[in-house]
């Protein structure tokens, strides 16, 4: 069952809401959450604390919202890349490539995600930060089903060898994001030398 999408609020021209996210992205892509102060965000916005409110009721549930657009990205990339791919390693090639084909942006979105995905995992009490929980941790479910699905779909075409696909799936996935944890764009490793070995490893993951 393909997860819950919500849908992003309608955006009028005077809306902060995207100008929220962007300053959030960088704040605590690049200092950490617990270290980014909620007021600072609005200060790089322009606006005060008390507008943040009007868009966003903690400094948490934009961290959610952050986690649950980034996941539903990713997924999309991995649809994108392997639709109509009739070739299991073709797609696994096609979706490994996928999860790098990023901007600076992204990158920090998923270095977000990474570093507080521990915060899917309970309940909270503020609805609106349950709502994003809650779709986020679908999402998670979902991109891993359909990472185990095409691995299995190798399995029975011949071409993956023959274990638990789940297990298989999530070890290659494990792989693919963890790089977001130590990979800076201005280090000394092209991201582009790093696909390739993350690629390199995920077919030799699956190749019998």
């Amino acid at each position: 069952m393909p997860a819950t999408r919500i849908v992003e609020p309608d955006e009028g021209p005077r809306s902060k809401r995207a100008a929220i996210l962007s300053a959030a992205i960088k704040s605590f892509g690049k200092n950490g959450y617990d270290a980014t102060k909620w007021s600072a965000v609005a200060d790089q916005v322009g606006i005060g604390q008390t507008a943040l409110y009007h868009y966003f009721e903690s400094k948490a549930h934009c961290l959610l919202t952050i986690m649950r657009m980034e996941l539903q990205r990713s997924h999309e990339m991995f649809v994108k890349a392997t639709a109509g791919e009739t070739d299991p390693m073709a797609a696994l090639r096609a979706a490994v490539r996928a999860a790098y084909d990023v901007s600076g942006h992204d990158v920090l979105r998923m270095r977000i995600l990474e570093n507080n995905v521990d915060l899917l995992a309970n309940r909270r009490a503020s609805a609106r930060e349950e709502t994003e929980r809650a779709a986020a941790r679908e999402l998670v479910q979902q991109i891993e089903t359909s990472w185990t699905e095409l691995v299995q779909r190798g399995m029975d075409a011949g071409v993956f060898v023959r274990r638990d696909a789940r297990t298989l799936a999530l070890s290659m996935l494990g792989m693919i994001v963890s790089v977001w944890r130590w990979y800076r764009p201005r280090g000394t490793t092209p991201l582009a030398e790093v696909r390739d070995l993350i690629e390199d490893a995920c077919v030799r993951v699956v190749r019998p």
